[in-house]
């Protein structure tokens, strides 16, 4: 503490980030502040409870730099929690972008369900969005889809397919179309895409009276069938307002120790969807909401106009990052939104509360528990299993638990490289491969290795830690002839029972489940690509080149052959194309 009394002592009262350490030097906490030397200082006086608590007891040393001003330090701080993913900070994470609706407006009009990739802009091509929920999403496509005889197939076929021959395409592959006819259907698809559902439930209506007319009683049934719909789910909430500004509302509500985020999405006055969020609160609640926010857009293509937000929340400095209105509404709808945004996230946090503290408890005590079992201390696990399939195919799969959590951004695959056909060998290639790799690229250390397997595994792992000079336990699951864990075993073949039915027991099983659920899927997207390979083998003029790239770009048999002749070219001549075409013909 003489080294952090000494540092305290020599902050300056100026805007910046901090960086919170632990005796290994790992960063723990990024923080920002106004004035940092108040801020670092707050966190070594007083009493401290819960996961603060913690953190302080964790802290081994700190660093801190100075920027210009807060917008900097607000924007140093998010770059510094993605570069080392503090243990205490909340990280915001989202594997995908949200979809979007995507109307293709040109020669052919095309609806379908994107993830646009940031700044990437598509001529011709109208969003609407985000739709949190993709099913949703795709409800709605697949509605219109049946409405409008839009283009259906990803390349045009030698003759008019079903869709043409159902009333559901116009023929765009053989017809010349009337260009009025799809402007018009465009104009009508994006009135409704804003949230103006009058023309087409005008236009649904006269249908289905002209089918009754036509006794075509099925047709008019399934119009109804529309109508419902529409009516049911697509019609949400309207919101009073003259214009028809798209915009986000954010509101949030702290219970106990977790903060509630809700976000609510209102496009063209209509209120279309909400997304919550729960975390367990250890940092000041305005910083979670102000990062919170900021990185709910990090990925996004298509801004709002406007975001509502709290009165508690600095609006220039959130305006002033992401180049857009932030307000806070103190009266009238806008306020109304805000209020709404409130009481949904109090609604959610209470409803779900109980559900969360009990997972996390659990998660924790299982944790505590192996801890004390092993006698060391826990924080990070990870978990190997292999697959093959009599030899070929051969895979393995790493998966890490931090703090009882799955930490899924840390899986790794492995394909063998060598001809390792049993455990052991496998073993060897895979430990040596992940455990150079923390060496040579300082990453953090696991506290614990766990094999899914026994004494093999464990002596494997060890021979490869010990030439590496790394000290890691390393223990196996062994399982019961049923496939439940039963005990652990470590390097000298003992057995420590694990009671059934206990939150270590859970624990392991979940992590045993996990590592084999990971490296199944994996083995058998190996496993189909070899047989894709297999097949292009086959083809003359295509080698191991062209036929890996055509594999990395399409995937499948499927993505290939619905591959445009223009995409393929990118790949293979003109002339291989078409014995590509004839072969997939002839094996289909």
């Amino acid at each position: 503490m003489d080294i952090i009394k000494q540092k305290l002592s020599l902050l300056p009262k100026l805007p910046g980030c901090y960086l919170m350490k632990d005796n290994s030097d790992v960063v723990i906490y990024v923080g920002k502040a106004k004035n940092l030397k108040n801020r670092v200082t707050s966190y070594f006086r007083g009493e401290k409870t819960g996961k603060t608590k913690a953190l302080v007891s964790n802290i081994a040393n700190f660093e801190y730099i100075v920027t210009s001003s807060e917008k900097e330090a607000f924007l140093l701080e998010i770059n510094l929690i993605k570069k080392y993913d503090p243990k205490y900070n909340i990280i915001f994470r989202d594997d995908k972008t949200y979809p979007y609706i995507s109307l293709e407006y040109d020669k052919y009009p095309k609806l379908e369900v994107v993830r646009p990739k940031k700044n990437k802009k598509r001529k011709n091509v109208k969003l609407f969005g985000p739709y949190p929920n993709s099913y949703a999403a795709k409800n709605i496509v697949n509605m219109l889809n049946r409405i409008y005889p839009l283009k259906k197939c990803k390349t045009f076929k030698d003759k008019p397919c079903l869709y043409y021959h159902i009333g559901e395409c116009l023929g765009y592959c053989h017809n010349k179309i009337d260009k009025n006819e799809t402007d018009e259907m465009v104009h009508e698809i994006t009135s409704f895409l804003n949230g103006n559902y009058d023309e087409i439930t005008k236009k649904l209506k006269q249908d289905m009276i002209e089918a009754s007319n036509k006794l075509n009683f099925e047709k008019a049934k399934e119009i109804k069938e529309l109508l419902d719909y529409i009516s049911k789910v697509l019609e949400k909430q309207k919101i009073d307002l003259t214009d028809n500004v798209n915009r986000d509302i954010f509101n949030y509500f702290v219970y106990k120790d977790f903060i509630s985020i809700q976000v609510l999405h209102s496009r063209g006055g209509n209120l279309v969807e909400r997304n919550s969020y729960i975390y367990e609160l250890n940092e000041d609640k305005l910083d979670v909401i102000n990062n919170f926010i900021i990185s709910f857009y990090e990925n996004s293509s298509d801004l709002p106009k406007e975001i509502l937000v709290p009165d508690d929340i600095d609006t220039n400095l959130l305006s002033d990052i992401l180049g857009i209105k932030v307000l806070v509404p103190t009266r009238g709808p806008k306020k109304k939104l805000v209020d709404m945004a409130y009481e949904n996230a109090k609604i959610k946090v209470k409803e779900k509360f109980d559900l969360i503290k009990n997972d996390l408890n659990r998660s924790i005590h299982a944790n505590e528990e192996l801890s004390k079992l092993l006698g060391i201390n826990i924080h990070r696990i990870e978990s190997f299993d292999n697959s093959h399939l009599f030899g070929d195919y051969t895979v393995s799969g790493m998966v890490v638990f931090v703090d009882g959590k799955a930490s899924k951004k840390d899986y790794r695959k492995y394909k063998i490289k060598g001809n390792a056909k049993d455990d052991y060998h496998l073993m060897i290639e895979v430990i040596e491969r992940r455990y150079s790799r923390v060496i040579n690229d300082n990453l953090v250390k696991p506290d614990l290795i766990l094999t899914d397997g026994g004494i093999i595994q464990i002596n494997a792992c060890l021979e490869v830690l010990d030439n590496l000079c790394l000290d890691i336990p390393v223990y196996g699951m062994q399982k019961n002839d049923k496939h439940r864990i039963c005990a652990l075993v470590n390097k000298d073949g003992k057995e420590i029972e694990i009671e059934k039915n206990s939150d270590l027991f859970h624990y392991l099983e979940k992590i045993s489940e996990e590592v084999h659920r990971f490296t199944i899927n994996y083995h058998k997207d190996i496993r189909s690509k070899g047989s894709l390979s297999s097949k292009l083998d086959n083809i003359p003029g295509i080698g191991e080149k062209r036929r890996k790239e055509l594999i990395k770009k399409f995937k499948t048999l499927t993505g290939i052959k619905e591959a445009s002749d223009e995409e393929l070219s990118k790949i293979i001549p003109k002339n291989i194309i078409d014995t590509l075409r004839t072969f997939l013909n002839e094996d289909n």
